[in-house]
C-alpha cells in the first residue's frame, strides 16, 4: 500500500482547515500589532510568517498520507524526539534560564514541540497493541514510563509548562479510555501529598510567594503579580469592539510583558474586544467539533486515539493559557495554539491538524 493516498478533495475536511487558517490569521494580526510597538523590523511577524508557510505545507503533505504511515512510524518519531530532548540539554540555546532551543541560523527549533507529536503517536500505538485491555497494570505503568521519560528530560531544561502538558495528555487519555480508576486516584493522592510535603519542607520563600501571589495578585502588584494585573486591564479595556489593531495602550506601550507569547489573548481582547474574543472562541469550538467528528466516525483504535490526544492537547493549551491571562490559573508559559508567537509551536500544531486530516480521510 502506498503511503500517499489518492487526492480526493471531498475527503479533506475543509471546515477544519479553514477554521485553523482563520484562527492563525487572527494570531498573525495580533503578532503584527505587537511588532509595531517594537520597531519597524517586524521580526516576530516575519519569522511567524515563515513558520506559517512551512506548517501549511506540512499540513497538506501529511494530510494526504495514508493514516497507517503514522502508525508504522510512531516508534521512530518518539525515539527521535527523545534523542533531541537529550541533545538540546548539551547543545541547546538557553532563553530565560531554560535550555530548550536549537539555534538554526536566525531561527530556533524547540524539540519539546516535536515531543508532543511523539507522545501522541506512541500512546496511540501502545493502545492499539494492547487490544483494549486497558485495565492491565502493564498498560497503565508502561504508558506512564513512556511519558515520564520525556517529562524527566523536559524538567531538566527546565520547562514546567511543557512537562505539565505531556502529563495532562497522558492522564486525561488514561481517564477517557477507561484505565483503572484506582491507579489514577492513587496517582492524584501521591501528587497532592507531594505538593503538601514540598510546601512545608522543599519550597523556598520566593516559591511560596509565587503561589500566594497567584491566589491574590494584588499582594505584589509591582513584581510577581504585575503580569496578570496588566493582562486583565488589557482585556477589560477592549470592551465590545476593542481599541483597534495597533492601538492597544497596554501592548503598544509595553505595559503587557511577553505580549506576543504568553499574553497574546490579552492583546486580542484589548484590540479586538469582545467581538474578537468571541470569534476566536467560536473558531476553536469549530476545530474541536471537527476533530470530534473524526473520532466519532473512526472505526479503529489508532485513529480515535491519535485524534483524541490532539483534542486533549489543544484544549488543555487553550484552557491553561486563557486561564492564566484572566488570572484564574498561574502563568506557566504554555502558548495559545495557532495564536502565540513561536515558530516551532505553530509548525507542530499545523502538522497535528494534518495528521488529524489523514486520520479522517483514511477510507479511500
Amino acid at each position: 500500500m502506498s503511503v500517499l493516498a489518492k487526492f480526493k478533495p471531498g475527503n479533506f475536511d475543509w471546515v477544519l482547515f479553514v477554521s485553523v487558517f482563520l484562527l492563525t490569521a487572527i494570531g498573525m494580526a495580533a503578532i503584527y500589532s505587537v511588532d509595531l510597538s517594537q520597531g519597524s523590523e517586524l521580526v516576530f511577524f516575519k519569522k511567524q510568517s515563515v513558520a506559517f508557510i512551512i506548517g501549511i505545507v506540512l499540513l497538506f503533505f501529511s494530510g494526504f498520507f495514508h493514516y497507517t504511515f503514522f502508525k508504522n512510524y510512531a516508534k521512530p518519531i518518539y525515539f527521535f524526539s527523545v534523542i533531541l530532548l537529550v541533545a538540546v540539554l548539551f547543545f541547546g540555546k538557553s532563553v530565560r534560564g531554560t535550555t530548550g532551543w536549537f539555534d538554526l541560523g536566525g531561527f530556533s527549533f524547540q524539540p519539546v514541540e516535536l515531543a508532543k507529536v511523539g507522545i501522541i503517536l506512541m500512546l496511540s500505538y501502545i493502545t492499539v497493541n494492547f487490544g483494549r485491555r486497558f485495565e492491565k497494570p502493564t498498560f497503565f505503568f508502561g504508558t506512564m514510563a513512556v511519558v515520564a521519560l520525556m517529562i524527566f528530560l523536559i524538567l531538566l531544561q527546565p520547562d514546567l509548562g511543557s512537562a505539565f502538558l505531556l502529563g495532562a495528555i497522558w492522564f486525561i487519555f488514561m481517564w477517557l479510555i477507561g484505565a483503572r480508576k484506582l491507579y489514577l486516584s492513587l496517582l492524584v493522592l501521591i501528587m497532592i501529598l507531594a505538593g503538601v510535603f514540598s510546601w512545608f519542607f522543599l519550597f523556598a520563600d520566593y516559591q511560596k510567594d509565587r503561589v500566594l501571589t497567584f491566589v491574590d495578585s494584588s499582594r505584589d502588584a509591582l513584581d510577581s503579580g504585575y503580569n496578570v494585573i496588566q493582562s486583565t486591564i488589557a482585556i477589560g479595556s477592549g470592551k465590545l469592539f476593542g481599541r483597534g489593531l495597533g492601538f492597544g495602550s497596554q501592548s503598544q506601550l509595553r505595559f503587557l510583558p511577553e505580549a506576543q507569547t504568553d499574553f497574546i489573548f490579552s492583546v486580542i481582547g484589548e484590540e479586538l474586544g469582545f467581538a474578537g474574543v468571541a470569534l476566536l472562541l467560536g473558531l476553536f469550538i469549530i476545530i474541536l467539533w471537527r476533530l470530534l467528528v473524526i473520532v466519532k466516525n473512526s472505526d479503529d483504535d489508532f485513529t480515535s486515539s491519535v485524534t483524541s490526544c490532539i483534542i486533549i492537547l489543544f484544549f488543555v493549551q487553550f484552557f491553561v493559557n486563557i486561564g492564566a491571562s484572566i488570572g484564574l490559573l498561574p502563568v506557566t508559559g504554555v502558548p495559545l495554539p495557532f495564536l502565540s508567537y513561536g515558530g516551532s509551536s505553530l509548525i507542530i500544531n499545523l502538522w497535528l491538524v494534518g495528521i488529524a486530516e489523514s486520520m479522517g480521510r483514511k477510507k479511500y
